[in-house]
């Protein structure tokens, strides 16, 4: 790649609609927090835990993810955790961005459902007086607990339903369709919260199509094997229904075996509304930019491709129609900018 593609991924705007604030928690993060919290690790080192970070399927990497989540225990730990994953988005131009959070992850440990929003909260409010980016919290059920616990996990949140905008599902998608949670996200949808699923990662196409029949779902998060179904594709593209794709992630999870395999080019050339986003960057070799890099060098991507991918984001997103219009402008202006500046004489 070269280094004009590279600056110019670095300083477009975009959108990340598909980011796990578990997944953002650093090895680095993981010891400070467990020296401060007096929780034990099952690694040694730094370099211990990093070096496990290589990942058979999607269940190996959740056995390490649950581990490493033991060490966020209190308000302060989330919120350290959301700042820090807030300045990263800031340096890397993310304008807006959608988080999701795990509750049952953190409250079946015997963490206070407060602790956990108002730490989030509290950083997302910072970040929102000091330029952004703008974010919407989106509250996730694990899909390999049941569907009660789910439903209860639903009006716990309810307190703090002018903070969480959504609900989403994920976690360990084998054996644990949409269907199962099809109430609760009736019920979640009855109250106002807007929703999204994982589907069509681990799990076959038709799951994508059971989230979007059996949940409401108005987006998919990865959706990448929706390939693998002519039709499902075309009703994507007919519905412009939106996918939260993860390119590295799938390669490290080994749902493909490289980027060129990958068929987020496929996909966006059938017309299907592609985001690119980054899941859990701490694990998966890198945040949002790195992903867009990832799929350039894969597909030879130009810049009016890249940024059709930033606009795409917005559009995909859950800001008002005022705040996507302003937002895509932002990426039409970075483009006439830089089209002036390659224009002026040397």
């Amino acid at each position: 790649m070269s280094n004009a593609i590279a600056e110019f991924i670095d300083g477009l705007p975009k959108a990340e609609l598909h980011l796990h604030i578990e997944g953002t928690l650093e090895p680095e993060m993981v010891f400070t927090l467990a020296e401060r919290n007096r929780v034990n690790l099952s690694y040694s080192s730094v370099e211990a835990l990093r070096a496990a970070y290589d990942f058979k399927n999607l269940q190996d990497f959740l056995n390490l993810y649950y581990q490493a989540t033991r060490a966020l225990l209190t308000e302060r730990d989330f919120h350290d955790l959301a700042s820090a994953y807030l300045a990263r988005a800031r340096a890397q131009n993310i304008r807006h961005a959608e988080i999701f959070f795990d509750p049952q992850a953190h409250t079946r440990r015997g963490v206070p459902l407060a602790a956990i929003i108002e730490g989030i909260g509290a950083a997302l409010d910072e970040a929102s007086r000091s330029n952004g980016p703008t974010t919407r919290l989106i509250a996730c059920f694990l899909r390999d607990l049941d569907a009660a616990d789910a439903m209860r996990t639903l009006d716990s949140l309810l307190p703090w339903r002018a903070r969480i905008v959504g609900v989403g599902l994920d976690s360990a998608e084998a054996n644990n369709p949409p269907a199962k949670f099809a109430e609760t996200f009736s019920r979640a949808r009855g109250l106002g919260f807007r929703a999204v699923a994982h589907a069509g990662e681990e799990g076959p196409a038709a799951f994508v199509a059971d989230a979007l029949d059996k949940l409401g779902a108005e987006r998919i998060d990865h959706g990448v094997r929706a390939i693998e179904d002519p039709e499902l594709v075309a009703r994507l593209v007919r519905e412009q229904v939106p996918l939260t794709v993860c390119p590295l992630s799938n390669i490290r999870l080994r749902v493909y075996p490289d980027m060129p395999h990958h068929p987020v080019s496929r996909l966006i050339d059938a017309g299907v509304l592609v985001t690119i986003n980054s899941d859990d960057p701490a694990y998966f070799g890198g945040y949002v930019n790195a992903n867009y890099r990832a799929v350039q060098e894969a597909f030879d991507l130009t810049t009016s491709d890249l940024a059709a991918l930033a606009k795409a984001s917005f559009a995909a997103s859950w800001l008002e129609p005022a705040e996507k219009a302003t937002k895509i402008e932002e990426v039409q202006l970075y483009l006439q900018r830089l089209d002036k500046a390659r224009a002026a004489p040397t």
